[in-house]
């Protein structure tokens, strides 16, 4: 009696992205049907932005990959905003058995060299997490030392705020005074003397 040992071939699923409409992924889903990716396991989202969370084609790869699967993409970036978020995507794949493959740059998390450039990786996003950091403050405390501060500017000058003053002291509701000029309610109060705005 002999004994059959099933096997399981790797899958292969691709996904390609542009981020406008006027972009076509033509050239991406050629290059991932020339690395063996067949047509029907290819996903992409055409006009979506790395930057959104949601992308159907890569949340319907997502949910539709499994344990042994290796996803195949042109580029790195394909996969998302920033290196801080490919790592963290990479890093949920790799913990569900299901790794990246990266044409142009050979990357495959499911090799030992892969798995330490994916290291590599991890330092630079670690690196400009902290660069955007240091950037953050060191602009906070210029715009502090020249009287700047942050947030949007105000929606009403001088002369609205004098007008605000007229209608509340000429008995006009302030809802009925945000509603005229087209500010909110807060905004009225804000301009408002401290007692009459009680």
């Amino acid at each position: 009696m002999t004994a059959t040992a099933t096997t399981t071939a790797t899958r292969l699923l691709g996904y390609a992205r542009v981020s406008t409409g006027d972009q076509s992924t033509d050239t991406q889903l050629h290059d991932l049907a020339a690395a063996g990716v067949p047509a029907r396991d290819t996903f992409a989202d055409h006009g979506v932005s790395g930057a959104k969370t949601s992308r159907p084609g890569l949340d319907a790869l997502l949910s539709y990959a499994e344990s042994g699967d290796v996803i195949v993409v042109t580029k790195l970036d394909r996969l998302g905003r920033s290196t801080a978020h490919v790592i963290t995507l990479l890093d949920q794949l790799a913990a569900r058995g299901v790794f990246v493959r990266v044409l142009d740059s050979g990357l495959d998390n499911s090799t030992i060299t892969g798995k330490a450039m994916l290291q590599m990786l991890s330092v630079f996003a670690d690196m400009e997490r902290e660069f955007i950091r240091e950037r953050t403050r060191a602009g906070l405390a210029t715009a502090k030392r020249e009287g700047r501060t942050g947030g949007r500017p105000p929606k009403v000058d001088t002369k609205r705020a004098a007008l605000i003053q007229r209608m509340h002291n000429d008995g006009t509701s302030v809802t009925e005074i945000a509603s005229t000029l087209g500010i909110s309610r807060p905004t009225v109060y804000r301009y408002l003397t401290p007692a009459d705005a009680k």
